[in-house]
């Protein structure tokens, strides 16, 4: 089930709020959204519901025996069961048929590559409870003793398939602590409709236009058509992932949770580096704080360790090695800023804009096209091709003209533009409270209008 279907909107959503709110005891609540987030889980892969359950109690009960051990040999050791048991896992669905391939292509293997079937959600629910087993071992959080509360934070269906990877200790206070709240349910109800308004007008519009430009082949595609795709599908990703995070965090605080944020207009940067702490923030704290801090951090091997970081971030989005260069791509721009950071800061930021957006634009490329082969192609249709520009290549760039300046008024970070005491935010602000609701109704109606008229639906970050 996705949050931009029919059923979600008008039967799961409603029937799920109406459970949790019909008591004020937590812990039924948090018994109905647990069942609830599971049947979530289990409506398109229902055999996987039983791997989920393993991983919450896998670390439900690694969690208190570390407790319990604390400070000692066992703890360290029940930490490395919890971490070798979790990455063994994710290795053995998302990396079995990648790691077969690699060895079979220099020792022919006896047995058969492993089938490519990957969970839902795996990616982020592994995350989850690795960081809480850790935090727990650090200290920084208790160990959680009520078995249900730790299935809830885990199974919780507004996070569960595609983030934002949500760490135990945000949202360890109002596990027990929730009170029905207006103005959250409020807040959450605007987000919500925001991001079903970015994924299902933006980002599908967005990939029926990739479909076009990228799947047809490339024989016939004009450098301005292919770099028209490749820009295409770098709005479609980030609306999709986006759209989809608003959402998670508008359905968490309508059921009075506060989740981080996972994007702050990426698409405004003036460096790589500024890019990814504005994009995918989640996954980008993750790799901080539990591989790039303990390997040294900034104190020694810097370098190494943003390469190393950045190979892994492309594992974790895909068992391919496009996406290990991928990863590599970003590793090396990451160390080149670094390197040339004196010189970087002194360059107009207008400059350092347009190289980010050439940089990102250019690796969607690689994220894209597993096969190297079409890869090495579309590269040169980027840079070299002879085709002639189609006519209806014009005639899209017609018929979506306001479609690209909505897009375009969605990627402005207006609120850096402007203070929160600056006479046109605080107008904005004004204007706002009195037709938020009114803003909220059109974009929903507009949205299921859309749903309702086109099958065309994915969601990118289901695959990772």
């Amino acid at each position: 089930m996705v949050f931009s279907s029919l059923t979600f909107l008008f039967l799961f959503l409603p029937l799920t709020l109406l459970f949790h709110y019909v008591t004020k005891n937590n812990t039924v609540r948090n018994l109905s959204l647990s069942l609830f987030s599971l049947i979530f889980y289990a409506w398109g892969e229902p055999i996987w519901v039983f791997l989920l359950l393993f991983s919450s109690f896998f670390d439900y009960g690694n969690g208190l025996l570390i407790e319990k051990f604390k400070g000692t040999t066992k703890a360290k050791l029940i930490l490395t069961l919890s971490i070798i048991g979790n990455l063994g896992i994710l290795i053995a669905f998302k990396y079995g048929g990648f790691i077969w391939e690699n060895i079979n292509y220099f020792i022919p293997l006896s047995f058969p590559k492993p089938t490519n079937t990957l969970p839902i959600g795996i990616s982020f629910y592994t995350f989850q409870t690795v960081s809480y087993t850790i935090d727990v071992y650090r200290g920084e959080v208790k160990a959680q003793k009520n078995v249900i509360n730790f299935l809830m934070f885990v199974s919780l269906f507004h996070q569960l398939v595609a983030g934002p990877i949500v760490r135990y200790q945000t949202i360890e206070t109002e596990m027990e602590n929730r009170r029905f709240n207006w103005e959250d349910i409020s807040s959450g109800v605007s987000r919500f409709c925001l991001g079903l308004f970015k994924k299902v007008i933006i980002a599908n519009i967005a990939g029926e236009l990739v479909n076009k430009y990228l799947e047809t082949g490339f024989n016939d595609l004009s450098s301005a058509e292919a770099w028209f795709g490749i820009i295409m599908f770098s709005v479609q990703i980030y609306f999709d992932f986006s759209g989809y995070s608003d959402m998670a965090i508008g359905l968490g605080r309508m059921f009075g949770f506060h989740y981080d944020e996972n994007f702050k207009h990426p698409y405004a940067a003036i460096s790589v580096a500024d890019f990814y702490r504005r994009w995918h923030i989640s996954l980008g704290k993750f790799f901080r704080d539990y591989v790039y801090i303990p390997m040294g951090g900034n104190r020694k091997h810097q370098l190494l360790n943003i390469m190393v970081v950045w190979l892994l971030t492309g594992l974790w989005h895909g068992a391919s090695w496009n996406f290990v260069l991928w990863g590599f791509y970003f590793g090396c721009f990451m160390i080149i800023e670094k390197l040339l950071e004196n010189v970087l800061i002194k360059t107009p930021k207008i400059i350092r804009h347009f190289y980010t957006l050439f940089l990102i634009i250019l690796s969607r490329s690689i994220f894209y096209f597993v096969d190297f082969s079409q890869l090495k192609l579309f590269i040169f249709k980027l840079f070299n091709s002879n085709a002639y520009v189609k006519e209806s290549f014009y005639s899209d760039l017609y018929e979506h003209i306001y479609w690209f300046i909505l897009v375009i008024l969605l990627c402005i970070p207006w609120d850096e533009l402007f203070s929160e005491k600056h006479p046109v935010r605080l107008s904005a602000n004004k204007v706002l409270l009195f037709s938020q609701p009114v803003l909220n109704l059109v974009l929903l109606l507009i949205s299921i209008v859309f749903l309702v008229d086109s099958t065309y639906n994915p969601f990118i970050y289901f695959r990772f």
